[in-house]
C-alpha cells in the first residue's frame, strides 16, 4: 500500500490551509467500497482494482452492518464504488436497502461491466430502482480512452452507454441521471468548462450517445498513477504542479467534510483516497479505531479530518471530488504544460 506523498521542498498541506480541516455538522454521503474486484485493470486506478482482487470483497457481516448504518446515519446519498461494485454478490441488496430509506443511490460504473453476460438485465434493474450512474470515461476520444483503459474499452463503453440511453438514462430525467467522470491524460490538471461539455456532447452524439453532466477528477498521486510517476522520475514535478495550482476557495467544498468512506472490512476513512493510503478516521477522545458497526453522527460532526500532501490533488485548479469540480479554477495559479 502506497504512503502519502511528502516533499521536503514544498509546504505541508496543513500549512496551506492554515487551520485544521474539520467535518461539517451534516453527513451527506455514505460511500461504500465493496471491494477491489473489477473486470478491468486501468492504469490510472487509485484503488489498484482488477480481476485478481476477488479476496478483497466486503463480507456478509459488514454488508449487514452497512445496512444498519444506513438506517441509523440517514445519509442523503449512498455511493457504491469499488472496483466494479456491480460484481459484489450483495450489490442489489444494498441498493434496495438504501432506496427503502429514501436515499439517492450512486453506482460508480466502469460501463464495460454492464456487458458481462452474467449481469444481463442489470442495467434495466438499475433504471427500475432509479439509481444514478456515474460512469468512468477518461476521454471523448477513442485513442485516449483505450490508452488509459485498454484496447476495446471505447467500443464497449459506447455500447453500454447506448444501452443505458435506451433505458432512459442520460436524457434529462432527474430520476435517471447518467453523468460521465473524466480524468485528464498524464500529468495535466482537470480543467473542464462549459465548452468542454458541449464538445463532449457533439463527439458522443456521433456515437449515438447522450449524457446529463460531465464531471472531472484530477489524477491522484497514489497507487498505480504514483507508480507511473515514480518510474518516470516525475513525482516531484507533478506534486509541485499540484502545489502551484492550490486553490484556497476549494477547501470549504472538499468532499471529506460531508462524506464517510467505508472500506470492505468496515473500517472508516474521511475519503476514498485516505482509505487507499490507510489513513483511518481518527475520532478525538477515542483510542479504538472506529468501525461502521459502531459509528454515530455525534462522533463525526466537527471531527478533525486526516490530511496529508496528497490532498493537494483535491485542491488544485478547480478542485477535485467524486462529484467533480468544487469551484472555478484558481486564476492566479500557474498551469504547467507537460
Amino acid at each position: 500500500m502506497a504512503n502519502p506523498v511528502t516533499l521536503a521542498a514544498t509546504p505541508c498541506f496543513n500549512e496551506k490551509i492554515a487551520a485544521p480541516l474539520k467535518r461539517s455538522q451534516q453527513l451527506k454521503v455514505l460511500q461504500l467500497n465493496l471491494g477491489k474486484l473489477c473486470n478491468m485493470s486501468c492504469s490510472h486506478c487509485h484503488v489498484e482494482a482488477g480481476p485478481h482482487q476477488g479476496a478483497s470483497q466486503m463480507g456478509d457481516a459488514v454488508v449487514a452492518q452497512c445496512i444498519k448504518a444506513i438506517n441509523q446515519l440517514q445519509p442523503e446519498v449512498v455511493d457504491l464504488t469499488g472496483g466494479a461494485p456491480e460484481l459484489h454478490s450483495h450489490f442489489k441488496t444494498l441498493v434496495q436497502a438504501a432506496r427503502a430509506k429514501g436515499c439517492q443511490v450512486i453506482n460508480r460504473s466502469n460501463l464495460t461491466v454492464l456487458l458481462i453476460p452474467a449481469l444481463a438485465g442489470l442495467a434495466a434493474w438499475l433504471a427500475e430502482q432509479r439509481v444514478q450512474i456515474v460512469a468512468s470515461l477518461p476521454s471523448c476520444d477513442q485513442a485516449n480512452t483505450d490508452a488509459q483503459r485498454g484496447d476495446g474499452t471505447w467500443k464497449a463503453s459506447m455500447q453500454a452507454l447506448r444501452q443505458l440511453n435506451q433505458l432512459g438514462y442520460g436524457r434529462g430525467n432527474p430520476a435517471l441521471l447518467l453523468n460521465l467522470m473524466s480524468n485528464p491524460p498524464g500529468e495535466a490538471l482537470q480543467q473542464l468548462s462549459s465548452c468542454d461539455q458541449i464538445y463532449w456532447r457533439e463527439q458522443l452524439k456521433k456515437e449515438g450517445v447522450s449524457f446529463d453532466q460531465l464531471i472531472g477528477l484530477n489524477n491522484m498521486p497514489i497507487a498505480r498513477f504514483l507508480d507511473g510517476l515514480e518510474a518516470k522520475k516525475r513525482t516531484n514535478m507533478y506534486m509541485q504542479s499540484l502545489v502551484d495550482a492550490f486553490n484556497p476557495t476549494s477547501v470549504c467544498g472538499l468532499m471529506c467534510r460531508t462524506t464517510l468512506s467505508v472500506a470492505a472490512d468496515g473500517s472508516l476513512y474521511d475519503c476514498d483516497f485516505n482509505q487507499m493510503l490507510n489513513l483511518p478516521l481518527a475520532l478525538q477522545g477515542k483510542t479504538n479505531l472506529p468501525n461502521i458497526s459502531n459509528i454515530t453522527l455525534g462522533d463525526l460532526a466537527g471531527n478533525e479530518i486526516h490530511t496529508a500532501n496528497h490532498c493537494y490533488g483535491c485542491t488544485a485548479g478547480q478542485g477535485s471530488s467524486c462529484s467533480g469540480a468544487i469551484t472555478e479554477a484558481n486564476p492566479s495559479a500557474p498551469q504547467k504544460e507537460n
